[in-house]
């Protein structure tokens, strides 16, 4: 039978444990575990420890290392089932250890999907631009249920997606002022449905901005464009042809036809 001879704590781990064991032919290093495994069983100087003890031992000092990392991954903030699942296969920790870890942790109260969800849905909200759409596609990345993912985009509701996207806009229109108004409110559109809001708010929104049109930009924005394409297109055509082919090409722009006549008017002879 083999006895412990002696119990030394390690120089760089204040809580772990060197056993060191003696089975009649002097004493050897046996193995290391942590300070809860040493409590749990009790171990101590003298005490009689057979094979079977042994592997039990280290087994159990395996599952707490195992433990503890899953423990300090989730210190730095919430992770979901899955995040935790492959973090550990990563880290190469046996199956059965992988099963009971989660279990512990789920009883614990430490991985929750819902409350994951919960939290990242708010946080998302709170800073960034993102949609629900998105957000949605974002949990269901990170392993959340479909089921649980569209529950918690339920917080994501419309007036918080209008105010949100509104003020998106808002702050875009008009940094591109080379552009006509109606292609800028085409391209916000298409980056909101990017953003992943849903059609009815960016419908809404689209509608409200059209409010936010200012007639002296616009002007000097047609203007821009206008001049960039008589300097293309008067060597080509002339007269009538010309002014077609200047008002289709300002009409596909963006532009309002009453502002490309006003245009026309004084840049050519009538």
């Amino acid at each position: 039978m083999t006895k412990i001879s002696r119990i030394t704590t390690q120089k760089r781990r204040k809580d772990r444990y060197n056993i060191f064991l003696d089975n009649g032919n002097g004493e050897e290093y046996g193995f290391s575990v942590d300070e809860a495994v040493l409590i749990e069983f009790g171990l101590r100087k003298n005490m009689e420890l057979d094979d079977s003890m042994i592997t039990t031992l280290i087994k159990k000092d395996t599952l707490h290392k195992s433990y503890t990392l899953a423990i300090n991954f989730l210190s730095y903030r919430m992770r979901t089932k899955k995040e935790i699942y492959d973090y550990l296969e990563k880290k190469e920790v046996d199956q059965e250890h992988i099963n009971k870890i989660m279990k512990k942790l789920e009883d614990e109260g430490l991985i929750d999907d819902n409350q994951f969800a919960e939290a990242f849905v708010r946080t998302r909200i709170h800073t960034t631009s993102k949609g629900p759409l998105l957000v949605k596609k974002e949990l269901m990345e990170k392993g959340v249920s479909k089921s649980i993912a569209e529950e918690a985009v339920d917080l994501y509701n419309y007036e918080t997606q209008f105010k949100k996207a509104m003020k998106w806009v808002k702050k875009k229109l008009n940094s591109s002022k080379n552009n006509s108004f109606q292609k800028q409110l085409q391209q916000l559109q298409g980056t909101l449905m990017q953003k992943g809001f849903t059609q009815d708010v960016i419908k809404d929104v689209i509608n409200e901005a059209r409010y936010e049109k200012d007639d002296d930009v616009e002007w000097d924005a047609l203007y821009v464009q206008g001049e960039k394409l008589l300097r293309k297109n008067r060597k080509k055509y002339e007269g009538f042809e010309l002014r077609q082919k200047m008002k289709e090409a300002l009409y596909r722009k963006g532009f309002a036809i009453d502002l490309i006549n006003k245009f026309l008017d004084e840049e050519l002879e009538v």
